[in-house]
């Protein structure tokens, strides 16, 4: 019996885990990636000089990845408003998945060959960077869903 009661509370759970997925919409996702971006971006243009110190990265380095984000920010923005009611259109939503994507290898790459940050740089790069692959497979979960 409680074998039973066990495999009905874990499928009421993973149904509720489902439909709470379920209720994030890809053009909120797609607002959500936006917002972060222009906030990082902020963040990394507004201090690069702090942050290129206490990171161990370039501050130009730095500031231009801040610039980067901008447009990135424009193109989700864009997508998350434009195509059907239901859906954005997909070809857009994957370039926003690819450049996701290529931020995260970039952000390896940084790490692993172009730079020698800091221990605390390296924690802030994997921290961005997983936020970046969260989004990248809420977008494609959620695209391919639609």
């Amino acid at each position: 019996m409680s074998s039973t009661m066990s495999n009905a509370t874990s499928s009421t759970n993973a149904t509720a885990s489902q439909a709470a997925a379920a209720g994030i919409s890809l053009r909120k996702i797609l607002m959500f990636d936006a917002i972060t971006c222009v906030a990082m971006g902020l963040l990394l243009i507004s201090t690069s000089g702090l942050l290129s110190e206490l990171l161990g990265l370039p501050r130009d380095f730095v500031l231009l990845a801040g610039v980067a984000l901008f447009p990135c920010a424009a193109l989700m923005l864009l997508t998350s408003r434009i195509g059907q009611q239901a859906k954005p259109p997909a070809a857009l939503v994957w370039l926003v998945i690819t450049g996701n994507t290529g931020w995260v290898i970039a952000s390896m790459l940084t790490m692993e060959l172009w730079f020698s940050p800091t221990t605390l740089g390296i924690l802030f790069i994997l921290a961005q960077a997983v936020v970046v692959v969260v989004l990248a497979a809420l977008e494609y979960r959620s695209l391919r869903r639609a």
